[in-house]
């Protein structure tokens, strides 16, 4: 079972940066694939980008693309999610997953694909 740790949520304004971490522990051997999810009040949990541990292939949702970048840091078992240029529906609670592989390209974006789950980190971007 891998932990993970998500830290780095905060409230800014539209149009500010945030960095928000994803710290893994334990047995991460299996969980090649890393994403990161979002949910707002009353809506779906919904992934936001993903990384392929192995290769370093990530992918975006079409709505951040371009506005953040998902990257890792092997040596610490951290993965980061860099948000710039935010706006008002970004905000939500942020979840890193962890998961094996299932995709044939990348990592599925589906939460079911994913095993392990951090607790979350608040976002919250205001006007």
């Amino acid at each position: 079972q891998v932990h993970l740790v998500e830290s780095g949520g905060d409230s800014v304004q539209t149009g500010g940066s945030l960095r928000l971490s994803c710290a893994a522990s334990g047995y991460t051997g299996s969980s090649v694939c890393m994403a990161w999810f979002r949910q707002a009040p009353g809506k779906e949990r919904e992934g936001v980008a993903t990384i392929y541990r192995t290769s370093g292939y990530t992918s975006l949702d079409p709505s951040v693309r371009g506005r953040f970048t998902i990257s890792q840091d092997n040596g610490k078992n951290t993965v980061y999610l860099q948000m710039d240029s935010l706006s008002l529906e970004d905000s939500g609670m942020y979840y890193c997953a962890a998961g094996p592989k299932k995709a044939l390209v990348g990592c599925d974006v589906t939460p079911e694909s994913y095993i392990s789950w951090g607790q979350g980190t608040q976002v919250t971007v205001s006007s």
